[in-house]
């Protein structure tokens, strides 16, 4: 069963004292590679002293590359995760690095993307993501969940629409799902894939929580940049998820330009009502 988490917002120093101070923030997420366990920031510490829940979400694990995970990291995460006391943690289905071992030949070098990159949806590339959630699970002292990415492309040959894959990956590994409505959308302008379907697909019994964040549409394409107000068509895939399922948690991400406090309040509460709204008319 899933922890009940709540309304949250996604922990960034700038905006860390208007969170202290916006009502109703029941839980934050923090990146992960940005916090050390032995020295958390004053901000946090005292909010997990008034009993916020705090989710450590990594962004380098990489486990849908080829490589094996990484056990620093690995061992990194459940260090944090024991330390702010969390009830789980969270990772993309996505692949950072290629190139081999750290420590590869000259000929081999170890290339970093800088960015979360889609996993060709093939049952070769699933049976290497499962074998990477086992052993990421075998270290973690919490449940893991996976989140779904945005991407601009779609790879040749993929055997598995999106719902189909993460639904396998649940069945087979038995992680939780941390579903991004905004990089569903993100999915629909850019490679037609509709929402809907989608969710119809996933096991929504596997719910961890949601991500619901801005974006922006340029040339056709839309960018899930984290730095724009969120958008009607991110809000009415959130409605069409809680039409299905009444999640765990929700919660909304900002990483850049960040809003003054009334306009953050302002997202927030419109996130609430899609939420309670649809809890009304199920």
């Amino acid at each position: 069963m899933s922890t009940v988490l709540g309304t949250g917002v996604g922990w960034r120093p700038e905006i860390a004292g208007d969170i202290e101070r916006l009502p109703g923030i029941d839980w934050v997420e923090v990146v992960a590679e940005n916090v050390c366990p032995d020295h958390l920031p004053a901000p946090l510490q005292w909010l997990r002293a008034r009993g916020t829940t705090v989710v450590p979400h990594g962004v380098s694990l990489g486990l849908g590359g080829a490589d094996r995970p990484d056990l620093a990291r690995l061992v990194a995460l459940a260090e944090l995760a024991e330390a702010l006391d969390a009830p789980l943690v969270s990772e993309h289905i996505a692949f950072v690095r290629a190139g081999g071992a750290p420590a590869a030949p000259a000929g081999a070098p170890r290339i970093e993307a800088g960015h979360l990159l889609p996993v060709p949806r093939t049952r070769d590339a699933l049976d290497v993501l499962c074998e990477n959630v086992r052993i990421a699970q075998s270290v973690l002292p919490v449940p893991l969940a996976l989140e779904n990415i945005a991407a601009l492309l779609a790879w040749p040959g993929e055997e598995l629409s999106e719902g189909r894959f993460l639904a396998e990956l649940v069945e087979r590994t038995g992680v939780r799902l941390l579903v991004d409505v905004a990089n569903l959308h993100t999915n629909h302008v850019n490679r037609g894939e509709d929402p809907a379907t989608a969710l119809d697909e996933l096991p929504l019994d596997a719910l961890a929580y949601v991500h619901v964040a801005g974006g922006v549409e340029r040339d056709g394409l839309w960018h899930d940049s984290h730095a724009h107000p969120v958008t009607r068509p991110v809000l009415d895939v959130l409605a069409e998820l809680c039409d299905r399922v009444t999640p765990p948690g929700v919660l909304l991400e900002r990483d850049d330009d960040f809003p003054e406090a009334g306009e953050l309040a302002a997202e927030l509460d419109a996130i609430r009502a899609v939420a309670e709204g649809a809890r009304c008319h199920g």
